[in-house]
C-alpha cells in the first residue's frame, strides 16, 4: 500500500467514522488500516489497492475495528458478507 493510498483511506476511514476536523488519531487510524488489510489477507483475499471495492473493503473492517473496541460488538453482517464475497470472487477468477 503507497501512502497515496493509505492517506485515502485514513480520509475514508475518518469521515465513515464521524472524525473531522482533527489529527490526532490519524497513527492509530493508520495501524488499524493496516492492520485491517492484513487480516483480510489472512482470510485469503489478495487486495489490489488500487481497486475501489477493496478500498471499501479494508475501510469497512478498519472502521468496525475501531468501533468494536468500545462496543464489543461482533463483525456486522454486511462486513462478513462483502469479505465472503470478495475471497469467493478471488478463488472463482482464480
Amino acid at each position: 500500500m503507497t501512502q497515496e493510498q493509505a492517506a485515502v483511506l485514513l480520509t475514508m476511514m475518518k469521515t465513515d467514522i464521524g472524525i473531522k476536523g482533527t489529527t490526532a488519531y490519524d497513527e492509530r487510524f493508520g495501524q488499524i488500516i493496516l492492520y485491517s488489510a492484513e487480516k483480510i489477507a489472512q482470510e485469503g483475499a489478495t487486495l489490489n489497492m488500487e481497486s475501489a471495492e477493496d478500498q471499501q473493503l479494508v475501510v469497512m473492517y478498519a472502521s468496525w475495528t475501531w468501533r468494536r473496541r468500545d462496543t464489543g460488538e461482533g463483525m456486522p453482517r454486511m462486513l462478513r458478507y462483502a469479505l465472503n464475497n470478495r475471497i469467493m470472487k478471488e478463488k472463482a477468477h482464480g
